[in-house]
């Protein structure tokens, strides 16, 4: 199984986006695919059009608001064939307070250890993560083996990148076998200079962890609006043929 975190330092990249239809890509070649919610936005659920009852916070804690029991079964949700979510939103801020409450010694792993399917059951793990650095992140970034890094190819972007590094390089102390796998170029605009001139900045700096750029495409945020991935809204656009050029190549490292 493939454990790989949508990560950034830096809000508005599309790491939601890149989640969802990553994850839907590769459940529609069969792979079997959980997709987790890390942001108290909670926009991996409306992205897909779905409200599950449940989410991380009673995943990881076998609690309700309310105290009451609830089973691993009852909070993954089936929200395609071959994709099940565990929804994020505002019950991460509880789940961030009782993580900050566990031993010091093992608050940074609960996470990982919670996740741990059975035997062939699922194919891909992908976290949705938020921009912030919290207890909840270093939980992420242990329980994963591959980073997928979402650049929007603006200026302010690159200095996210700087910052999202330093969170890494203390992550990778712990766990030695993480690794920055993808750097993701979005909405790369062909008509400004800017975009062009970033990209190939990004190309040098990171030769064998570049992927080929998603275009600005409005009908990437349209599909978000009637909780489809791009492949349900238009299979045609050009956002869909950026995401499916990115699912072979993640595809194709798993072979």
């Amino acid at each position: 199984m493939r454990k790989i975190a949508i990560a950034m330092a830096k809000g508005g990249v599309g790491k939601t986006t890149t989640a969802v239809n990553l994850a839907h890509g590769l459940s529609m070649l069969g792979h079997r695919v959980l997709l987790v919610d890390c942001d108290t936005q909670g926009q991996t659920s409306k992205f897909l059009g779905v409200k599950p009852a449940y989410g991380l916070y009673e995943f990881v804690t076998g609690r309700d608001k309310h105290g009451e029991f609830v089973s691993k079964k009852e909070v993954i949700f089936a929200c395609r064939k071959n994709l099940w979510l565990l929804a994020g939103g505002i019950g991460l801020v509880e789940l961030k307070n009782w993580l900050g409450e566990q031993p010091r010694d093992v608050r940074q792993t609960i996470l990982g250890k919670a996740l741990v399917p059975k035997q062939g059951s699922l194919d891909y793990l992908i976290f949705d993560c938020s921009p912030g650095w919290d207890v909840l992140s270093v939980n992420i970034l242990m329980a994963v083996e591959e980073v997928l890094c979402p650049v929007a190819l603006q200026a302010p972007s690159l200095e996210g990148l700087k910052t999202f590094f330093s969170y890494l390089l203390s992550a990778q102390k712990l766990n030695t076998v993480l690794q920055l796998k993808y750097i993701l170029p979005t909405m790369f605009d062909q008509r400004t200079r800017q975009s062009p001139e970033i990209l190939n900045q990004l190309k040098r700096m990171f030769k064998k962890q570049i992927c080929d750029p998603i275009h600005y495409n409005v009908r990437l945020s349209e599909a978000t609006s009637f909780g489809q991935t791009i492949f349900e809204f238009q299979d045609k656009a050009v956002g869909a043929d950026g995401y499916r050029k990115l699912i072979r190549r993640v595809n194709q490292d798993g072979l």
